[in-house]
């Protein structure tokens, strides 16, 4: 039985995806980044033609840790805070699968409501913590739920061409680091790696899946970063205040 289209849902933002968002780490109520988050929500608002992002939010709740979005459409903005449980820290680092999905070519750089690639990614991925997305030239670009940090020759790579995040650009705060170009084939060459978002923190990377050649996969020497910045380790529920 075809039903009728509700009329909330009737809307650019839902049909095609005409919306700006960020998510945002909480601890005790405080948003954690907040001015970044903003400024590159911001960008992304002008980018799409969409009103700029409302800054006077609503106190959130003091949950340990929390996950804020803030979403932007033509008719406002809009928030929703939960809850941040991803669940034990994963101790010896975690799993990245290199897929075939690719990023769409004007969108990569924002988070947007267009949003499926990302989804398809995440599927292809399955069961690992991640899945890495390619651009039209085999480029890794960004990961579907974090974005990627490697460790090339020596040197730190952020790897050009995907979200810019804000919990990655934390991280990098005062180390020497590179943004360029980085290959799919160049990752049977990284020697470290993490991958990097609100949800998670700094999640160092055990293993790469996916690659091609006569290595599919390779692994790596997974070293969790030294900080207690709230803002980059893993929301341990177990830590309450």
């Amino acid at each position: 039985m075809v039903k009728a289209l509700p009329d909330g849902v009737n809307d650019p933002a839902w049909l095609h995806g005409a919306s700006a968002f960020t998510t945002v780490r909480t601890r005790l109520g405080a948003a954690l980044l907040w001015p970044e988050h903003l400024a590159r929500l911001r960008d992304t608002c002008a980018f799409l033609g969409l009103p700029a992002p409302d800054t006077h939010l609503p106190p959130p709740d003091a949950h340990p840790w929390g996950l804020l979005r803030v979403t932007v459409t033509e008719g406002g903005t809009f928030a929703s805070h939960h809850p941040l449980t991803p669940g034990p820290r994963p101790g010896g680092g975690v799993t990245i699968r290199l897929t075939g999905v690719q990023v769409h070519p004007q969108l990569g750089a924002h988070k947007t409501g267009n949003y499926l690639p990302y989804r398809l990614a995440a599927r292809e991925a399955a069961p690992a913590f991640e899945g890495l997305l390619l651009d039209a030239h085999g480029q890794v670009v960004d990961g579907s739920r974090t974005s990627p940090l490697l460790e090339l020759g020596g040197e730190l790579v952020v790897p050009a061409g995907g979200l810019p995040s804000v919990t990655r650009a934390a991280f990098l705060r005062g180390l020497p680091h590179v943004t360029r170009p980085v290959h799919a084939a160049e990752l049977a060459r990284v020697t470290r790696a993490w991958v990097c978002g609100s949800g998670v923190g700094t999640v160092p990377v055990a293993r790469i899946e996916g690659l091609s050649g006569e290595c599919p996969a390779r692994d790596l020497n997974a070293r969790w970063p030294e900080t207690t910045d709230p803002a980059l380790v893993w929301p341990d529920p177990r830590i309450g205040s």
